[in-house]
């Protein structure tokens, strides 16, 4: 198994470079409401409260009675960052969690830095800083205390907030010499615990804003509230491949309640659009008013004409690489996407690996087979649709609502109100989901230029068809599957070709790259006037149930067992590679597949129960799923169970972790069998729930065990890793239960043609 990085000592200029710390800045606070019963939540309140605080650095500050404040730096959505981030804090602070308090910091680059919620990167790339932060707090402690007593500061340790002479006993708390600490110097250097010393980090906490959540606090940016704001909302285009031609605001501006009625353009000309500056529409029609029910039947009333627009292109700068964006015109629709994505699947594409010398080895092979699949767009729809507040004033611009990444957006802002950077004031609520689609900034932009037309605060609010309408969908893609077996029922041949619309899905390096002899990964693209973005496990949530449904199929031509199958193929990855670039462990994958059959007693048969498997890697993390399916009273198969085994390196905070994973599996489940959007004349099927289906109470699995892998690896994501595998082991299992392949998502569509 891979080894743990070793980390024993940070300098001073380390810990203010580190990438997760160059901003990493936290606020710590604690708090022992945690461990108080309901009826002592208020006296407990009082008697937590400092009456004064000490910033020990512009990370933490400690009240003279030993509390602090955690700020979270990184947006939450649902993750648990708001939690397993302030746990490392408090590690290395050696400070006991029951005191722990937590506030999401505000939006703050130059102290936080790359404040971003998203790609399963958060405790990755905080794990260092964020420790440090606690470490080198604790340290400055230290030595005040010694200079206090007049001892070397070697003879001094740490336990639960206080400080202990070892040879005398003495001792203080943290409150006691936190003044005296802020005068001293951030250490040069510091020493990290081992894995073996945690006593926080990797034993289960509650999540710190559970009360607030099942209580109904205000939270979310849609719940944010600000005197005498307006409430705003947008018509856009009905259809992409449309533009507005103009509009007649007469009966809408006559409606009760309405300020104004007004055309926006989210972006200037000129303006040098970034790689999260994605929309579809950048023309709006705006209606302000007093209510949210008197704007959305105002809204109704506008009388607006929308007409086709031409092929166009703009710039986009993807974090310092410049390209030319082309957009097409015309009224697309998913049966002609179909015939593009035959069209192109038929043609050679672009090959981005070759291993080999595929085409011999397909040529001489005993047994070759070849499988399609496809995947349709998909809607994020999450529960809170978007929204955000803003109030723009000749002075500056305050905005506050549900972002993913406002460090990439904050310019556009800035660019569209016409404000410097350092003019602007985001605050990070709590998102209700996110999924990816919350990292663009549109709705931010739409509700700051409201706010400066009408010259007041205002609240931009989507309805749910708006949300579902106005683009940054998950893209539709294709792939095609060839595989050559020898006499032996040896794989020596491996061949994958996959595009989509507008974004090619491959990863041409990772499994079962390096594990075959002759191997070739192509691609093709067919460009699209329907705006996409990242969704949860971007291109890996078509790319691994695709895959690992097709090595099912494989596996039952060899004749060999499934997890078998894969297991042979990564011995090979591990012991006689193919090439250099293989982008995955062989043997950590291999390591959650034999967790995942042992914990599921794979190869143990149970009457009526129909097994499926998968193993992917993305995102730096392992997954393997193994997912029965049983017959319902009605005979329509469903889930009853899943086992999923991960390798995310060390676990912060286990059950939380295996939260993270239960919502992948059910998602994935639910949107392997149900979910898609179709388009007819440029304009989506499907503009609500009533339409679009998601997966229901009754139809998620009846049970669901989570086990990871122990070690010593620091940590890797797992806000997606759990996703993309299910749809294969799902569609392993629904064979089984039906007796027939799965080639097309949503499943509860591929019905097999009638034949006549």
């Amino acid at each position: 198994m891979s080894q743990q990085k070793n980390i024993n000592t940070l300098g001073r200029r380390a810990f203010l470079r580190n990438s997760s710390l160059a901003g990493g800045g936290l606020i710590l606070g604690f708090s022992w409401l945690n461990s108080c019963k309901p009826k002592q939540v208020t006296e407990a309140a009082v008697m937590e409260m400092p009456e004064e605080w000490f910033e020990i650095n512009a990370y933490l500050k400690i009240g003279e009675n030993g509390v602090a404040t955690i700020y979270c730096p990184n947006p939450e959505f649902g993750q648990g960052v708001m939690t397993s981030m302030p746990m490392l804090v408090a590690e290395e602070l050696d400070i006991a969690w029951e005191k722990v308090m937590v506030e999401m910091a505000p939006y703050d680059a130059d102290i936080y830095g790359r404040q971003f919620t998203g790609g399963s990167q958060g405790i990755r790339t905080r794990w260092e800083g964020l420790r440090t932060v606690g470490a080198s707090a604790k340290q400055m402690l230290k030595e005040a205390a010694a200079t206090q007593w007049g001892v070397p500061v070697s003879e001094i340790s740490t336990a639960d907030g206080v400080l202990t002479h070892d040879p005398t006993g003495n001792t203080l708390g943290y409150g006691e010499v936190a003044a005296a600490a802020m005068d001293v110097a951030v250490p040069e250097e510091v020493t990290l615990k081992s894995p073996k010393e945690f006593k926080i980090i990797s034993n289960s906490k509650k999540n710190v804003e559970g009360k607030k959540i099942v209580t109904g606090k205000p939270m979310f940016g849609v719940d944010y509230q600000y005197e005498g704001a307006l409430v705003a909302m947008a018509a856009h285009p009905p259809a992409f491949g449309l533009k507005l031609k103009s509009f007649d605001a007469t009966q809408a501006k006559s409606m009760p309640g309405i300020v104004d009625v007004f055309q926006i353009k989210t972006y200037a000309e000129d303006y040098q659009r970034n790689f999260f500056d994605t929309n579809a529409f950048t023309e709006l029609v705006v209606v302000v008013g007093k209510s949210t029910w008197e704007v959305m039947n105002a809204k109704k009333k506008l009388d607006v004409q929308w007409e086709p627009f031409s092929d166009y292109e703009y710039t986009v700068d993807r974090f310092g690489n410049k390209s030319q964006v082309k957009v097409p015109g015309g009224l697309e629709s998913t049966d002609a996407h179909h015939a593009k994505m035959e069209e192109m699947a038929a043609k050679p594409g672009q090959v981005v690996r070759k291993d080999g010398d595929p085409e011999s080895a397909f040529k001489n092979a005993a047994k070759v087979i070849e499988r399609s699949y496809t995947c349709p767009f998909l809607a994020h729809n999450c529960m809170e649709p978007m929204n955000f507040f803003a109030h723009v004033t000749d002075d500056g611009a305050k905005l506050a609502g549900p972002l993913q990444a406002p460090l990439l957006i904050e310019g556009a802002i800035a660019a569209s109100l016409g404000l410097p950077p350092e003019k602007v004031d985001i605050e990070m609520t709590r998102m209700g989901g996110g999924f990816g689609r919350r990292a663009y900034s549109h709705y931010a932009i739409e509700a700051g230029l409201i706010s400066k037309k009408v010259k007041a605060p205002v609240k931009l609010v989507y309805s749910r068809e708006d949300d579902m309408t106005f683009g940054i969908y998950r893209p539709s893609y294709q792939a095609t599957y060839r595989a050559a077996l020898d006499e032996n029922n040896n794989l020596v041949a491996f061949h994958v070709k996959a595009g989509g619309i507008p974004e090619t899905p491959i990863f041409a390096d990772r499994f079962p790259a390096g594990a075959v002899d002759n191997y070739m990964a192509e691609q093709w693209e067919h460009n699209s006037n329907i705006t996409i973005g990242a969704f949860r496990a971007p291109r890996s949530n078509f790319m691994a149930g695709v895959e690992q449904a097709f090595l099912d199929e494989v596996a039952e031509l060899a004749g060999k067992d499934p997890i078998s199958f894969r297991l042979e193929l990564l011995d090979k990855a591990m012991t006689n590679p193919v090439g250099e670039n293989n982008d995955y462990e062989a043997d950590r994958l291999a390591g959650v597949l034999e967790l995942v059959r042992d914990k599921s007693d794979w190869g143990t048969e149970k009457q009526g129960v129909f097994r499926g498997v998968a193993a992917y890697f993305c995102h730096n993390t392992y997954a393997a799923h193994v997912i029965d399916v049983v017959k319902g009273n009605d005979g329509n198969p469903r889930v009853e169970n899943a086992v999923c085994a991960m390798d995310c390196g060390i676990v912060v905070n286990p059950d939380a972790a295996a939260n993270m994973c239960e919502g992948g599996i059910v998602d994935g489940v639910g949107n392997a069998m149900y979910g898609g959007l179709t388009f007819r004349d440029g304009a989506t099927q499907q503009d609500n729930f009533d339409k679009y289906r998601i997966i229901r109470h009754s139809e998620a699995p009846k049970n669901i065990e989570v086990h990871f892998v122990q070690n010593e690896i620091d940590p890797t994501g797992l806000g997606e890793p759990p996703f993309p595998p299910v749809m294969g082991a799902l569609a392993n299992a629904l064979y089984k239960a039906e007796g027939r392949r799965l080639y097309n998502q949503p499943f509860i569509a591929d019905k097999p043609p009638i034949v006549g």
